[in-house]
């Protein structure tokens, strides 16, 4: 049974939390301050992460910044734990981290790393229409996502997976390959493996601003681009100066129509939108302010919505 710090913060990093807590000693939790959070941003809320920690009495540090605060890094030494795990965190670690574990600090990035470095890997996987991603252990270095992989692997990315769904079934697999690997890394039984800085792609964070729709592009990439987009910040458009959330659609193979990109045309399908290349079928729709709905009872409170263009009349 090792003795591990836990460092993380969103609900990727639970279940490794709870693989941690079932078979190993978990000495302590590092995860970001509560946040403000809801309308008119005035409840504050705890991190996944702190939830469970704090169910099962396991020490929580919550520091702005790791590398400067002094008493958190003074308890984390002070747990002598054989290493730290990291999950999500949201904080590179600097040297003066880094350097306290003996067995350094095991980082569970969501994607096949040399590919999707950075903070949105899995959003970026499904956008770029990758048919695969998956999971890496890695030993943490300064740099970002850079140091050198313990294990890794993959799964299939699904037709209708989006962030929420694939983060779920990464996290899960994140979990399992922590509980497999993490013994034999600690008896000094895996080499770890450069990571071949010539093929890295990058992930930046999502902006809310990236949730914006361009129907210039082809159906299938707008599909991929909702998909990422969900839960947070959402794919969205505009229609004469209304602020519309796309929830859901799906392209529509082999079909055509004539017109601009955005224009709302009725096809077979029901509501479509021609885009750059194909017909994207609306299937959930949310106008601002209202609940979501599929794209029929739009229309019946938008009567003229149907050869109108969408993202044409930007407020």
């Amino acid at each position: 049974m090792a003795r591990i710090v836990f460092l993380g913060t969103p609900g990727y990093g639970v279940p490794a939390l709870e693989a941690l807590l079932a078979h190993h000693e978990v000495a302590a939790v590092v995860t970001q301050p509560d946040r403000l959070a809801g309308r008119g941003r005035r409840r504050l809320v705890k991190p996944p992460v702190k939830e469970l920690a704090e169910a099962r009495g396991v020490p929580v540090y919550q520091p702005r910044r790791l590398s400067r605060d002094t008493e958190t890094l003074a308890a984390l030494a002070a747990a002598e734990a054989d290493a730290f795990v990291l999950a999500a965190y949201g904080q590179i670690l600097r040297p003066n981290v880094l350097a306290i574990p003996p067995h350094g600090v095991i980082g569970l990035h969501a994607s096949l790393l040399p590919r999707w470095r950075g903070a949105a890997p899995v959003a970026a996987a499904i956008r770029a229409g990758d048919a695969e991603t998956g999971v890496s252990l890695m030993l943490t270095e300064e740099g970002l996502d850079t140091g050198p992989t313990l294990a890794r692997r993959a799964i299939p990315i699904h037709d209708d997976d989006t962030t929420a769904t694939l983060t779920d079934r990464l996290a899960a697999l994140a979990a399992e390959l922590l509980l497999e690997h993490l013994p034999a890394w600690l008896r000094g039984e895996i080499a770890p493996v450069p990571q071949d800085d010539a093929r890295a792609t990058y992930a930046p964070e999502v902006a809310k601003a990236d949730g914006l729709i361009d129907w210039g592009a082809s159906a299938r990439s707008i599909d991929r681009h909702i998909r990422a987009m969900t839960p947070w910040p959402g794919a969205y458009t505009h229609w004469r100066g209304e602020r519309i959330a796309i929830l859901a659609g799906r392209p529509l193979p082999d079909a055509s129509h004539e017109g601009p990109p955005g224009l709302i045309v009725q096809s077979g399908e029901g509501l479509a939108v021609v885009t750059g290349e194909g017909l994207l079928a609306l299937e959930r729709v949310q106008p601002a302010g209202k609940r979501p709905m599929d794209p029929h009872a739009f229309a019946l409170g938008r009567p003229d919505c149907v050869g109108s263009v969408l993202g044409a009349h930007e407020p």
